[in-house]
């Protein structure tokens, strides 16, 4: 499961990079401002948990179970937040009324929440003999 959080962690990395450089430089003539601020909040987040992807990978303090849920949570928090605020902010340049899914940018908001409190809880849950 480490292998396949680390790999997923840093191709998210990757595309947030490559997402960020489209964003600034195909998008600027084609969106208006605020369209490309809220493309970027997107980028943002995804490379947020990019790092915690990576961090979690990485980690031996959190169970591999614990792992697992966190992992499925960013993934398809990024998905349904950032991917939504990709299509919101270009919606003028598709066919497709990305407006119409808008309800599932707070959904994908909830879910990364919900995995950073998974982790949180799991380092409470820490025994002080595995921390020293």
């Amino acid at each position: 499961m480490n292998k396949t959080i680390l790999v997923t962690g840093a191709i998210l990395g990757v595309v947030s990079i490559i997402l960020g450089a489209f964003g600034a430089h195909a998008l600027k003539e084609l969106i208006p401002e605020t369209a490309q601020q809220t493309f970027e909040t997107g980028v943002r987040y995804q490379m947020y948990h990019a790092l915690l992807l990576l961090f979690i990978g990485h980690s031996t303090l959190i169970e591999t179970k614990t792992k697992s849920i966190i992992f499925y949570l960013v993934v398809i928090g990024l998905l349904f937040f950032s991917g939504s605020i990709y299509g919101l902010a270009t919606n003028t340049l598709s066919g497709f009324n990305f407006k119409s899914i808008g309800f599932i940018t707070p959904i994908g908001g909830l879910l990364l929440i919900v995995a950073w409190c998974f982790m949180i809880v799991s380092f409470l849950n820490i025994s002080s003999k595995k921390v020293d």
